[in-house]
């Protein structure tokens, strides 16, 4: 497999953020943390070579043939304004918004990825993806990965009325939501945790400069050798945390306006 190689121009950025959940868990809350997402940016627009929106953007999306879901139309006209200043974005699937298809690249201009990649800026090997199926256990969420991937799968559910999909799909998110509160987001949990699991398999094949995954919810950036690292970007409900790589070194920081 050929790897992307890349030398950022001189005094600009990568930037990383994942799991805004817009959509919950109610509209006003959804569309103050739209606003704050706006803001943040729009600050980095200056100074911003690409910017990785790694997974569950939505806390729900699914695109019919001819409709995309209500709402977040501040984002995706600030996408939309970015990419067309030729700022590169990149939007990984989650596994709240897996079912997305054409409309970001022939609307946006935005690069859709399923799946993990790997890439290399300014000689660092990067492996960038949301997280969700990767690393040992979670047996169950792996097979119903599966089959919400299964064309047939995302074919039937594009036959449900748009209300009824997307009623069905609000469901569906709040019990995952409320599952995954009961999951010990706030803790580390050591050699239970399975991204850093994944992590530690990867390392023992090849050399990765930095791992980068949301998913998660907890902010993490550990050491795993002298020159690897595995970040975990959180969350914007609680902690809206963000990575940048500048100048060679990578941060993981906080938005605060």
């Amino acid at each position: 497999m050929t790897v992307l190689t890349t030398e950022l121009p001189e005094g600009k950025c990568l930037y990383f953020a994942s799991d805004f959940h817009l959509g919950a868990p109610d509209a006003a809350s959804s569309a103050a943390r739209e606003r704050k997402l706006i803001r943040w940016l729009e600050h980095i627009r200056s100074d911003a070579a690409e910017v990785y929106l790694v997974g569950d953007i939505f806390d729900f999306w699914f695109e019919y043939k001819h409709v995309i879901p209500k709402g977040f139309t501040r984002l995706l006209g600030k996408l939309a304004e970015l990419s067309d200043a030729g700022i590169r974005i990149h939007f990984f699937t989650g596994n709240h918004d897996m079912w997305m298809f054409d409309y970001f690249p022939t609307e946006l201009g935005i690069e859709l990825h399923r799946e993990p990649i790997e890439r290399i800026y300014n000689g660092k090997k990067w492996i960038i993806g949301h997280g969700d199926g990767l690393g040992p256990g979670d047996v169950q969420y792996k097979l119903l990965k599966k089959i919400f991937a299964n064309p047939l799968c995302q074919w039937a559910f594009g036959w449900l009325h748009p209300n009824i999909g997307m009623w069905i799909a609000q469901q569906w998110s709040r019990k995952s939501r409320l599952h995954n509160l009961k999951k010990e987001e706030d803790h580390f949990l050591g050699e239970r945790e399975y991204l850093l699991a994944y992590c530690k398999e990867v390392l023992q094949q090849r050399h990765v400069d930095f791992f980068i995954f949301g998913h998660r919810h907890l902010p993490l950036d550990i050491p795993l050798t002298a020159e690897s690292r595995y970040v975990n970007l959180g969350e914007w409900i609680r902690f809206f945390t963000y990575a940048r790589f500048k100048s060679g070194e990578l941060e993981l920081l906080k938005w605060e306006s």
